[in-house]
């Protein structure tokens, strides 16, 4: 069999894939992409971060989603709304600590991820739907990947790196071995697309999304992402327990799943009143266990971009991101590689990617332990506090110059603890 021959291969056309074949191709390298779907095809994580438009634009991808945005009923997005019982703030991203935009999209992920692609294949990516990698072979200093196209035909392709892009497919992780238990709680997801009816509610945003916690149980939240068309993307998030106690059977069928999501909401007097209008019009999905992690994120001659690397929780929403920066991040060491310059995985991608995706975790588990939340609805948070927290909501995770940046996990602990005592802050932040 003859092997083909390019410069990058990468796994899967997804934000992470298209914007690193973008990059890759406006420095002349030969990129393959192999997408074992056909897109569109549909995804959840809808609601996009101020923070991702600096690496779109870096891509060269920002305006081919500015131009279609209104044709496609992207939402124009500032920020992000919180309520809880009868409890209510929103954060406006525009008012942030951190340089940059404070604006962005909620979009469908279906034709956001397909207008990324295109514009990657209009820069002279091959891209190959419906092809599946069936083995990888990184011991030689070439990688050797062997494809399995729609019709099941199968060939090898080489490549001087290989970059797996394929989300919650995994694919090097899997085949390599990579993996590594997340020590996240197993939560479960269910979610769908609603016609929302939301018309004149002065308490709804369609700027912002608008998470809700349940207010019998803290752990458990609803994220609505509301489209510029009238419709929205709609969820639960929370632990089994939970699901079980409203009598999840394990019947994962459209129909189920749709019921259990409505007797849930009906103990949400408040969102419930959002949604009074609302007609379920889509097939109700889940997902579960979805948090993941691996043993590295780089080798010789390979990466992992974005969630084939790892995936925290989609509560605030730094899924494409994280995606976005991996890309930004991988494209120059990539280039290195190709021109026989040597390359620090560790200290040149893993580490500066997590320095990030650490600060994201940080209040993850802060936001499910209840901290966050107090923060979030404190109305004693002082407008320093408020703008550093919205530049973490924003997806500034990378600013060190964010007083919160530094030992995020134990100062939102403290901003915690003061939002509740009314006590001023500040000083201590800049301590």
């Amino acid at each position: 069999m003859m092997i083909q021959q390019t410069d990058i291969v990468i796994i899967g056309a997804g934000p992470a894939g298209a914007s690193a074949a973008a990059l890759l191709r406006k420095k002349g390298h030969q990129v393959v992409i192999l997408e074992k779907q056909h897109f569109p095809r549909f995804s959840i994580g809808e609601s996009l971060l101020p923070q991702s438009m600096v690496f779109l634009e870096e891509a060269g991808l920002l305006d081919t989603v500015r131009e279609h945005a209104d044709r496609l009923n992207f939402q124009y997005k500032n920020g992000a709304s919180f309520l809880r019982g009868q409890q209510r703030s929103f954060y406006d991203f525009r008012e942030k600590f951190s340089e940059g935009p404070g604006t962005t999209w909620q979009v469908r992920r279906a034709a956001f991820d397909h207008l990324l692609a295109n514009q990657a294949e209009k820069y002279g990516a091959d891209i190959r739907y419906g092809h599946d990698v069936i083995a990888v072979d990184v011991a030689s200093e070439h990688p050797i990947l062997t494809v399995a196209d729609e019709v099941g035909l199968e060939y090898q392709i080489q490549a001087k790196f290989l970059l797996d892009a394929s989300g919650f497919g995994r694919v090097l992780p899997k085949k390599l071995d990579l993996e590594s238990p997340s020590d996240f709680p197993i939560r479960r997801a269910i979610f769908t697309h609603i016609e929302d009816g939301i018309l004149d509610d002065p308490n709804f945003d369609r700027e912002k999304i608008l998470i809700s916690v349940h207010e019998k149980d803290r752990r458990a939240w609803y994220w609505l992402i509301p489209f510029a068309d009238g419709r929205s993307s709609f969820g639960i998030v929370a632990e089994q327990d939970f699901f079980d106690a409203y009598g999840y059977t394990g019947d994962d069928s459209a129909e189920v799943l749709e019921a259990l999501f409505k007797k849930i909401l009906q103990d949400e007097p408040a969102l419930s009143q959002v949604l009074s209008r609302a007609t379920f019009d889509t097939p109700v999905r889940t997902l579960v266990g979805y948090s993941a992690n691996v043993k590295h994120l780089a080798e010789r001659n390979y990466a992992l971009l974005g969630n084939a690397g790892e995936f925290l929780d989609p509560v605030f929403s730094s899924g494409v991101t994280i995606a976005l920066k991996s890309s930004s991040l991988v494209v120059p060491l990539v280039e290195h590689v190709l021109q026989g310059q040597s390359v620090d995985w560790m200290q040149e991608y893993e580490r500066p990617l997590r320095q990030g995706i650490q600060v994201f975790r940080a209040y993850v588990e802060a936001w499910y332990s209840g901290e966050f939340q107090d923060v979030v609805f404190s109305t004693n948070q002082q407008v320093q506090i408020r703008e550093m927290i919205s530049s973490l909501l924003a997806g500034y995770a990378w600013d060190v110059n964010n007083p919160i940046h530094k030992n995020a996990k134990r100062r939102l602990s403290v901003i915690a603890e003061y939002c509740r005592e009314g006590l001023n802050i500040a000083p201590v932040l800049e301590s």
